[in-house]
C-alpha cells in the first residue's frame, strides 16, 4: 500500500517531466522562441507547457516582457532544483547506459593523468581491442564518491577507500624540470633552486603538490615571490615549462618521456617521493562488465611493464 501511495503522490504533485525540460530551456534562453528552436517545438507549444507548469505549481514563474521573459523569484528557486534534478538524472542514465553496454568502458581521471599517461595507452588498447570503446571523463576535483558514475577511475591517494576496490598503478615521484635552452648549471642546492624562476601551481581548488609542499617535504622552507607565473592547472604549468618560461614540477608520468627524448632536462638530482600514487579503482558493490574487466587487466599489465622497464615507457 505504501508503494501505491508514493507513486500516486508523485503523480498528483509533480508536473510532467517534459514541462521541466522545457522550463530549463526557456530559463536559459530567457525566451520562449529560443527554447522552441532548441527543442524543435512551436512557440505556442512551449507557451502551453509553461502555462501547464505554472498551473501545477500555483505561482507565476516568468515575467513576460516585450522581448523575452525573466524568471520570478519562484522561477529562480525552481530552476535550481530542476537543474540539479536533470543533471543527476542525466549522469545516472549515462552511467547505467555505459555500464550495461557490452562494448563500452567509462573511465574517470585527472586532466594531467588522462593527457600524459592514459591517452597514449588508449591508442594502444584501441589497436588491440577495436571493438571496445573507452569513454574518458577528465576532472581535477575528484574523490571517492566521484567514481560511482563510472566503470573505472584513476584516483590519487594511499589506495585505501572504503567503497572502492583499488589496484596500484603509479608511484608519485616529482622533480624539477626545465627546457634544455635554460642554463641551470648554477643550480646545485635547494637554496639555489628556491631562488630560481619557478613556475607556480595554484592548488587551492584541488589536491596537488605545489612548490611550497615539495620543498617542505625535502626539509626546506619556501615562499613563492609575488612576480612568479602561476597556473591553476597542472597541464598549463607543464606547458609553460615546455615553452621555457621557467623551472616547474614534473611528475614522472608526464616528465620522464620528455626528459628521455631531450625535450626537457631535470634540474638537480632532488626529487620528492610522497608515498602516495595513482590507483585504478572501481566501486565494490557493482560488478565490472566484461569490457571493463578486460580494460582493467590490460591497463594494470601496461602499468606493471612500465614499472619493471621504465626506459621502455
Amino acid at each position: 500500500m505504501s508503494r501505491v501511495f508514493t507513486i500516486n503522490r508523485y503523480l498528483r504533485t509533480l508536473p510532467p517531466l517534459e514541462t521541466l525540460i522545457t522550463f530549463e530551456a526557456v530559463a536559459r534562453h530567457a525566451s520562449f522562441t529560443g527554447a522552441a528552436s532548441e527543442l524543435f517545438l512551436t512557440q505556442s507549444a512551449v507557451s502551453k507547457q509553461m502555462r501547464t507548469l505554472e498551473d501545477g505549481v500555483g505561482v507565476s514563474l516568468f515575467e513576460r516582457k516585450p522581448r523575452g521573459v525573466a524568471l520570478t523569484t519562484a522561477g529562480e528557486e525552481l530552476l535550481v532544483t530542476v537543474n540539479l534534478m536533470l543533471t543527476t538524472m542525466y549522469q545516472s542514465v549515462t552511467r547505467i547506459r555505459n555500464v550495461h553496454q557490452t562494448n563500452a568502458v567509462s573511465v574517470l581521471a585527472t586532466h594531467a593523468l588522462a593527457q600524459f599517461w592514459l591517452f597514449p595507452k588508449l591508442i594502444e588498447f584501441n589497436k588491440a581491442c577495436p571493438e571496445i570503446a573507452v569513454h574518458v571523463h577528465a576532472i581535477n576535483e575528484m574523490d571517492e564518491a566521484s567514481v560511482n558514475d563510472y566503470d573505472l577511475g584513476l584516483l590519487y591517494g594511499s589506495g585505501e577507500w572504503a567503497s572502492l576496490n583499488s589496484d596500484f598503478l603509479l608511484p608519485e615521484i616529482v622533480y624539477p624540470a626545465a627546457h634544455p635552452s635554460l642554463d641551470v648549471s648554477g643550480i646545485q642546492t635547494l637554496e639555489q633552486l628556491a631562488q630560481a624562476n619557478l613556475i607556480q601551481i595554484d592548488t587551492s581548488a584541488w589536491h596537488c603538490l605545489d612548490w611550497d609542499q615539495w620543498f617542505h617535504r625535502l626539509g626546506h622552507d619556501y615562499s613563492p615571490p609575488d612576480h612568479a607565473p602561476v597556473f591553476n592547472q597542472l597541464t598549463l604549468a607543464f606547458r609553460a615549462v615546455q615553452q621555457g618560461m621557467g623551472i616547474g614540477l614534473a611528475w614522472t608520468f608526464m616528465g620522464d618521456e620528455a626528459v628521455a627524448r631531450g625535450e626537457l632536462q631535470r634540474v638537480t638530482a632532488f626529487e620528492c617521493r610522497t608515498g602516495y600514487g595513482e590507483f585504478l579503482v572501481s566501486v565494490k558493490h557493482r560488478a565490472r562488465s566484461p569490457s571493463a574487466e578486460l580494460f582493467r587487466e590490460w591497463l594494470l599489465a601496461s602499468a606493471q611493464a612500465e614499472l619493471v622497464s621504465p626506459a621502455s615507457a
